[in-house]
């Protein structure tokens, strides 16, 4: 059993950085996708940002380009989201996800998912 476990939300003011993690256990992954989607009240979960775990390329959401960078540290089984320059639109409960497909900006395509940690940027 495949578990996801995020780490590293809170509370920040607008301007300021928060870099999340999302440690995965029970196996190890190679192949792939992980992803980081949110979900704010009232809205329907968006995709946020991604990483393949082989060669390591990434994608965004456009409003989130040049903010956040994702990463990974394939020994360790753990991927990252550093956001910077946070904005209250970007407050809302992230989740970490994983996915064998090749799309990677589709919730419904990911199999397993964290219970989510709760981002809150203040004006």
């Amino acid at each position: 059993q495949v578990q996801l476990v995020e780490s590293g939300g809170g509370l920040v003011q607008a301007g300021g950085s928060l870099r999340l993690s999302c440690a995965a256990s029970g196996r190890t992954f190679s192949t792939g996708a992980m992803g980081w989607f949110r979900q704010a009240p009232g809205k329907e979960r968006e995709f946020v940002a991604a990483i393949r775990w082989t060669g390591g390329n990434t994608y965004y959401r456009d409003s989130v380009k040049g903010r956040f960078t994702i990463s990974r540290d394939n020994a360790k089984n753990t991927v990252y989201l550093q956001m910077n320059s946070l904005e209250p639109e970007d407050t809302a409960v992230y989740y970490c996800a994983r996915t064998g497909n090749f799309v990677v900006n589709r919730p419904e395509l990911y199999d397993t998912w964290g219970q989510g940690t709760q981002v809150t940027v203040s004006s």
